[in-house]
């Protein structure tokens, strides 16, 4: 509805000090400032319809004379009614006019009548100016408290991120360790089969392999490298099975520890068949040259699984290195459009500290959810809240679970826990700044305050919680559309009864 529209709705009448004098908002001043207010301000009566919208402008300050007025507000796509009244003195609009241009001054909600009504209106200029001459002390008052509060939340914000960047390093420290520890033992592994490997190669070139049989044992090798790399999936019965019959065999041809060698070649996926294969090629050659050539062999199987190995360690040293950046977004723009699952699966990395053994993942993702234009550094944040909350509601064992889905125009996450759910008289409290419910020094209560910000003020969306025990659900709203720049963070306002 354009601005021409909505005036046409509009009739102005005359304003009565002493009706402005029965509303609550007025009530205490005297007969000159009530004359200043119907000087400056005026009655308005309005046809139902939208008097303004979300986000546009703050022009005017309204207070209900008689009628209806609905306040709404944009929520995970939709338009949520917040309150819905006919109260006398009821108000809305711009009630911020007073700290001027230290915030922005937009509506932070939407207002429609539904029924003609009556409103005293001034326009925020005015009303600003009634503020500062009629009541400076309660203006510093309010906006001290207003930026105190502000400053408050954003150091107590800033040490709870460093919190979580101390616990996510340490974490990380720790995942980061298991693989390198592993490449270190694979590494001095392999370096004792290479000499291993040293000391065959001496045995042949002492002549000791006739040399008809040196081509096919090399091609044997080769083939045991290769099989390495292809060997099929094993249960452990089926592999205890395949060991027992491996051992036996090299037992029968007088290996000595046989029953160690024969893991490895079960792991490389070899069977009684290959052996016997080997035992052919070798078929005239002594017992000492029969028991090396199957050491070389297996030397030749377990090389190439430690270096396999370290190619696992390093490439998951590479895969936390990878997910750390992408959680940091380090040489990143502020603002881009991603791909919600990597940032929900490099958060699960950086905490799978936490999560340990006891926490099953279950991921329900909707891979046909487009991307999604966001902060994504700080949608990290968001998750790394949630799901951090979600194991500490489990104690460390339970079910968590991460489902996307594409609804309203929206990208919606839901994650969800088994733990014992949170109580109903708590429920409508959890985003409240300083709110928590874990023990003194366990939480500052500001992990959901920040997520709820990120989320619902820097990008437009909603989030919201549903629990009973055993099923808790933080389901985020995130708009497919990009979110105004530099959007201020609203305070909130539901009209004054």
């Amino acid at each position: 509805m354009t601005s021409n529209q909505t005036a046409d709705r509009r009739s102005r009448l005359v304003c009565d000090p002493a009706e402005l004098r029965a509303l609550f908002l007025f009530e205490k001043l005297n007969d000159e400032q009530l004359e200043w207010l119907c000087a400056d301000g005026r009655v308005e009566t309005i046809e139902p319809g939208l008097v303004f919208r979300e986000g546009d402008p703050a022009t005017c300050f309204y207070v209900l004379m008689d009628g209806e007025l609905v306040l709404t507000k944009q929520s995970g796509g939709a338009e949520v009614e917040l309150v819905r009244t006919e109260h006398h003195g009821a108000y809305s609009g711009a009630w911020m006019s007073y700290i001027g241009d230290k915030v922005e001054q937009i509506y932070d909600n939407s207002m429609s009548v539904t029924r003609p009504s009556r409103f005293f209106v001034i326009d925020a200029t005015v009303f600003a100016t009634m503020m500062h001459e009629w009541f400076p002390m309660a203006v510093h008052l309010l906006e001290g408290l207003f930026f105190g509060s502000r400053k408050i939340n954003a150091r107590i914000g800033e040490r709870e991120r460093l919190l979580a960047l101390g616990s996510l390093s340490a974490g990380l420290t720790h995942e980061l360790n298991n693989p390198a520890a592993a490449a270190v033992r694979a590494t001095a592994g392999l370096r004792e089969r290479v000499a291993g490997m040293r000391h065959k190669l001496a045995m042949m070139a002492e002549g000791k392999f006739a040399p008809e049989t040196l081509g096919p044992l090399v091609r044997l090798q080769e083939e045991a490298a290769a099989q390495v790399a292809k060997a099929p999936e094993l249960t452990p019965m089926e592999a205890a099975d395949r060991e027992d019959l491996l051992g036996d065999w090299l037992e029968e041809h007088g290996i000595p520890d046989g029953w160690d060698l024969a893991p490895n070649f079960v792991q490389a996926g070899f069977d009684t068949d290959w052996l016997e294969r080997v035992a052919a090629t070798l078929d005239d050659a002594p017992e000492q040259v029969f028991q090396g050539a199957i050491r070389w062999l297996n030397y030749t199987i377990e090389t190439e699984l430690l270096m396999n190995e370290i190619g696992d360690s390093t490439t998951r040293i590479s895969s936390l290195v990878d997910a750390a950046k992408q959680y940091s977004q380090m040489d990143r723009a502020p603002f881009q459009v991603v791909d919600i699952h990597e940032l929900l699966d490099s958060t699960l990395v950086m905490l799978s500290g936490k999560l340990g053994d006891g926490v099953r993942v279950v991921k329900d993702y909707d891979r046909s959810l487009p991307l999604v234009p966001c902060y994504a550094a700080e949608l990290n944040q968001v998750w790394t809240n949630l799901i951090d909350n979600a194991v500490y509601a489990m104690n460390g064992a339970g079910i968590l679970t991460i489902g996307t889905r594409h609804e309203n125009d929206c990208a919606v996450v839901v994650i969800g826990d088994t733990g014992p759910g949170i109580p109903q008289d708590t429920r409508g409290r959890i985003f409240e700044p300083f709110f928590t419910t874990k023990p003194m020094g366990e939480g500052t209560g500001l992990g959901l305050d920040i997520s709820f910000r990120i989320v619902v003020n820097k990008h437009g969306g909603d989030i919201s919680v549903s629990s009973e025990p055993g099923d808790t659900r933080f389901t985020v709203w995130l708009p497919l559309h990009k979110p105004e720049e530099n959007q201020a963070e609203p305070e909130s306002n539901t009209g004054g009864q």
